[in-house]
């Protein structure tokens, strides 16, 4: 009887071993903690479809959501929309037809998107969104953590009225307006210029909003067809980092770095580089590292049953040649 008891002893410690904890971070992700052959809970994945990941932005942000996922024992896939509706309306689909646990996108377009979020939100799929809402009717968006955008915008536009100074003068925008963030940076800066000018003896003019795609590329030309079209431009705001960079190109080419300054937005490190170089002014600054490990806690969250609220909004800072200069992480 002893040696029998024993045996029994052993056999129930060998089961337990093989099973592991669903909530154990180190378990691999099929969820056995160690080759054991008992039936496994099903692995939880999070789908993410992102605007692009030809802006480094976003990859920190998709990065970020896999590994502190991989903490929380979920896996993830990261695709990129490329700025397609069509395209992430077909990510979406696929992830949906997989039985994800979990969506996360930022929106190529916030209207566009709507007819594929119901289908998401009709297959029981909590849907979240990072860095550009979708704050449209109709459609049922788990909670959405984003940069505020609108106050970057502001920081944005108190940058534009340090750099120009008494003198004032022109300014373009460069902008990308199928996202629903860069709205809000645009607005946030044209509130704070407008008021700026109800009492400034010389006022900064808003000439143009020209189609800048986010792209590197696609600002150098906006950033030429300004200077063609305002030989005394004074200021560039543009809506991203890349865009900027195109911008900042572009001045060099036709000899007017020194007559024109450059507002950013984002804070990635080749920004902040230029920031330190003179190159470009200051940057409202964004966080996507945070973005990206708080969209996971709020997934986890929503799956335990606890209330989000309907958004969360990261603060941005406004970066400048002194910060660049104090920054540890550039070269």
């Amino acid at each position: 009887m002893k040696n029998l008891l024993w045996t029994l002893l052993a056999c129930t410690a060998v089961f337990a071993i093989g099973c592991g904890s669903p909530e154990d971070p180190k378990k691999s992700p099929s969820g056995s903690a160690g080759g054991g052959t008992a039936p496994q809970a099903a692995t939880q994945t999070i789908g993410v479809s992102l605007l692009t990941l030809d802006n480094p932005f976003f990859k920190v942000i998709g990065d970020n959501i896999t590994a502190e996922g991989k903490l929380r024992g979920y896996e993830t896939i990261v695709v990129s929309a490329d700025k397609d509706v069509a395209k992430q309306s077909n990510q979406i689909k696929d992830f949906i037809v997989k039985k994800v646990s979990a969506i996360v996108l930022s929106p190529c377009d916030s209207k566009s998107i709507i007819p594929v979020i119901q289908e998401a939100n009709a297959a029981g799929i909590p849907v979240f969104t990072v860095d550009i809402p979708c704050n449209e009717p109709n459609v049922k968006i788990a909670t959405q953590i984003a940069t505020d955008n609108l106050g970057g915008g502001k920081e944005a536009g108190q940058a534009m009225i340090e750099a120009l100074g008494e003198a004032g003068g022109k300014v373009v925008i460069l902008h990308f307006k199928q996202a629903e963030s860069c709205q809000l940076r645009v607005k946030g800066f044209r509130e704070v210029i407008d008021e700026h000018n109800q009492t400034a003896s010389a006022k900064i003019e808003l000439v143009a909003e020209l189609e800048s795609g986010g792209a590197k590329d696609m600002g150098l030309k906006a950033a030429e067809d300004s200077l063609q079209a305002h030989p005394d431009l004074r200021g560039i705001f543009a809506i991203n980092d890349p865009a900027a960079l195109g911008a900042r190109a572009a001045l060099e080419k036709a000899g007017k770095a020194d007559q024109v300054l450059i507002i950013g937005f984002d804070g990635q490190p080749e920004g902040k580089q230029a920031i330190k170089e003179g190159k470009i002014y200051a940057d409202p600054i964004q966080f996507p590292d945070r973005m990206g490990v708080e969209i996971v806690a709020a997934i986890v969250k929503h799956s335990k049953g606890e209330t989000l609220p309907p958004q969360t909004l990261i603060p941005t800072r406004l970066y400048r040649k002194a910060d660049a200069e104090a920054d540890p992480e550039l070269k």
